[in-house]
């Protein structure tokens, strides 16, 4: 008597399906931590602060950035990257929730340029430009701050105590449509500096 199964070998026509599934979930897992230590994407806000100009509050703020692999190499494919400064000012409150008295963002990309073998970083908000030829050079550009105005100080009130937090973060959602599934599902993508705070006097 022949004995039938249901236990089956996947067919030919399922393995490339099965191969996409088991190349997005290879994406999804984290790295070594061997490899992990050694290529760990860093933000760093190294310093922040404001000055008062014509009763505007200028911020200055210096920062390094370290992209990973796979950001350099989408980079160097001709992937633009947008760094965005996210800065947000709030008033302390004693029995409620601090107010978020102001929330802005200064927005830069960085781009390789192929036959000029440059790197080209754009303030989105100015549409200042400079070029680089080495990539350093062009984070280094980057992560130099100087004289934006980020407060009018009629907005604060005398009396109130006020703090001004300040953090990094590329701006996943501006990617290219067929690269962020993976940017989503790769926490390789996820570079974010942690939040930087200092007080703000009215």
């Amino acid at each position: 008597m022949s004995r039938t199964t249901t236990d089956r070998a996947p067919t030919d026509a399922a393995r490339p399906a099965w191969a996409a599934l088991l190349f997005l979930l290879a994406l999804a897992l984290p790295a070594p931590a061997t490899a992990d230590a050694e290529e760990r994407p860093r933000f760093t806000v190294l310093e922040a602060s404001t000055r008062l100009v014509d009763e505007v509050y200028m911020l200055d703020a210096r920062l390094t950035y370290a992209l990973t692999a796979e950001a350099i190499e989408a980079l160097e494919n001709g992937v633009p990257l947008t760094i965005e400064l996210q800065i947000q000012v709030r008033a302390e409150r004693d029995l409620l929730w601090d107010e978020t008295v102001a929330a802005l963002s200064l927005r830069h990309t960085i781009e390789y340029r192929a036959l000029a073998d440059q790197y080209l970083v754009t303030n989105l908000t100015t549409g200042e430009l400079s070029s680089h030829t080495k990539l350093a050079a062009a984070l280094t550009t980057l992560g130099r701050v100087r004289d934006f105005p980020m407060l009018d100080r009629r907005l604060l009130h005398v009396g109130t105590r006020y703090h001004t937090q300040l953090r990094a973060r590329l701006d996943v959602e501006s990617l290219p449509l067929p690269l962020r599934p993976m940017a989503y599902l790769s926490s390789r993508w996820g570079m974010t500096s942690a939040w930087h705070t200092w007080l703000l006097a009215p």
